[in-house]
């Protein structure tokens, strides 16, 4: 049995009151017994660190900016960056972004009449409704490529392939010509 602590003031140093008369003596040794259990109570506490009667110190891991890194709670904004990242993938999610918001890049008129279909190997393939569309797309490539790579970053679409109208092949069949000039600009 550990002695009481003489700093603690729950164990009386000297009895006094009622009690120290000697009128009440069942008491007295009910409170002596009392004081010496919570003494012992504060002894073992204070022997596994811990402050009875005090607030509890903070440990590392609950002050702020103690924590091991990546254990705060982020967004997911900027998790799924970080996992995009992770992947080599910024390039594909760029692309398609753009391929997603064709029409505020390139306007309502433009984006009326062509829609991009694939990117492959920084190539983006875009398809006009007509021939005479893929004509001014061709045109208009130069500003095209400038918007692109404000939108994507430079480098990520390095050619612009524009391509007309899907037509029928008439090289075979009953509407086939031999060494005709072939149907033009029939579909545009």
């Amino acid at each position: 049995m550990l002695p009481p602590d003489p700093e603690d003031p729950a164990v009386p140093s000297e009895p006094a009151g009622p009690a120290a008369t000697g009128s009440d003596d069942a008491a007295d040794a009910e409170g002596l017994a009392a004081a010496e259990a919570l003494a012992r109570a504060r002894a073992r506490a204070r022997s596994k660190g811990l402050r009875p009667g005090l607030r509890p110190r903070r440990r590392a891991k609950d002050v702020p900016g103690g924590r091991r890194a990546g254990r705060d709670p982020q967004t997911l904004g900027d998790q799924i960056d970080r996992f995009v990242a992770e992947r080599g993938w910024n390039a594909d999610v760029a692309v398609g972004s753009v391929i997603g918001r064709w029409p505020a890049i390139v306007g309502p008129d433009i984006s009326a009449h062509c829609r991009p279909t694939d990117f492959v190997e920084g190539v983006l393939v875009v398809r006009a409704d007509s021939t005479a569309w893929a004509t001014q797309l061709r045109l208009l490539e130069s500003t095209l490529m400038s918007r692109l790579a404000e939108e994507v970053g430079e480098g990520t679409v390095v050619q612009l392939r524009v391509v007309g109208p899907s037509a029928p092949t008439w090289s075979r069949g009953r509407h086939r010509v031999q060494d005709g000039r072939g149907p033009r600009d029939t579909y545009g």
